[in-house]
């Protein structure tokens, strides 16, 4: 059985990719330091060969010690600071698990003395803002606009500086948003959902013409796995589904599946502008014919029923009572 182990594994990506691993041949080690956004009820229950340690990337005794008692062949490094607003207003942090957290993880790879595979998680922000009928590519230079993108920036390049000069064996996935179960309400589409049912307006920043790229969950974390199998040591992935959406699309279409379950919530679903947020990248939008043409990997979800699937788990979650399971699953067409 192969061993593994998941950094931010009770985060929102973290989570969701131990669970689907949980169902594969391996023994799952979780490090999490349990931030504001992690939580321990997003691992399912019913986990085999899984341990969880609560333990802050930073600490570079502890992995030492982890790789030295385990004895891993996988490292996915999920555990990030990913919140731009936050990193707007707080962003020593994401400087400390963002850029020195990938740096002690590193460093305790060089050192130790087997090879260890090592997959980050990144995202499509450090391209920065792309503009129309253009998409990113694994080539394309860095111009990252907020502290959260400058810090996953530095991350990739420090791997990228590993690679060349330490030979570490390292590959780097940028992914477009993510949405689905689990992850912390701060986020675009889960405020959305929440808004909905509590009945209040639906913040969009500026002019709600900010377009970003959705995958599902589910997705991303089988492009990671795909990766971590398949993919060429020393290189960079894009993972996008080529859904462009901007935020008022996202909000009407949400709002729209509302209307099959309820339309008088849906019908007094409204959303207000507000001030828009400091260097706001207009568009992001991503290359994914490497991963497709290479690896043959491509999206398992539409976002139509992407988007009803995280509904489904929003509304039980924020309100166990607000509608019956089985009546829900049908009205927005889930099979159940």
């Amino acid at each position: 059985m192969k061993t593994i182990i998941i950094t931010g594994g009770l985060g929102f990506i973290g989570s969701n990719l131990v669970n689907i691993l949980s169902k594969k041949k391996y023994f799952i080690i979780n490090i999490d330091k349990i931030t504001y956004a992690s939580n321990l009820n997003n691992i399912s229950g019913n986990i085999k060969n899984y341990k969880f340690y609560k333990q802050d990337i930073n600490n570079q005794n502890f992995i030492k010690k982890i790789l030295e008692k385990y004895n891993p062949s996988l490292i996915f490094n999920v555990a990030a600071e990913t919140h731009v607003d936050r990193s707007i207003d707080s962003p020593r942090q994401f400087m400390d698990s963002n850029v020195y957290g990938v740096f002690n993880l590193l460093e305790t790879i060089k050192k130790y003395k087997k090879k260890i595979k090592f997959i980050h998680v990144s995202t499509d922000e450090v391209y920065g803002d792309i503009k129309k009928n253009k998409k990113s590519i694994e080539s394309d230079s860095y111009n990252p606009s907020s502290p959260y993108a400058a810090s996953k920036a530095s991350g990739d390049l420090l791997i990228k500086s590993y690679v060349r000069t330490y030979k570490i064996p390292a590959i780097i996935t940028n992914c477009c948003n993510n949405y689905g179960p689990n992850q912390y309400p701060e986020k675009l589409i889960p405020t959305i959902i929440y808004k909905i049912i509590n009945q209040k307006p639906i913040p969009i920043y500026g002019n709600g013409k900010n377009i970003r790229e959705w995958i599902y969950v589910e997705d991303h974390c089988n492009a990671l796995i795909e990766i971590s199998e398949k993919g060429i040591l020393g290189e960079n992935y894009n993972i996008g589904s080529g859904i462009e959406l901007n935020n008022i699309e996202i909000t009407k279409k949400i709002i729209s599946c509302f209307k099959e379950i309820d339309i008088n919530l849906a019908n007094k679903a409204k959303f207000i502008f507000v001030k828009d947020r400091p260097g706001h990248d207009l568009r992001y939008s991503l290359n994914s014919s490497k991963i497709k043409n290479n690896l043959k990997w491509d999206c398992k979800y539409k976002f139509d029923e992407g988007i009803k699937k995280t509904i489904f788990w929003y509304v039980n979650k924020f309100n166990k009572n607000f509608f019956n399971n089985d009546d829900f699953k049908k009205r927005i067409g889930l099979k159940i």
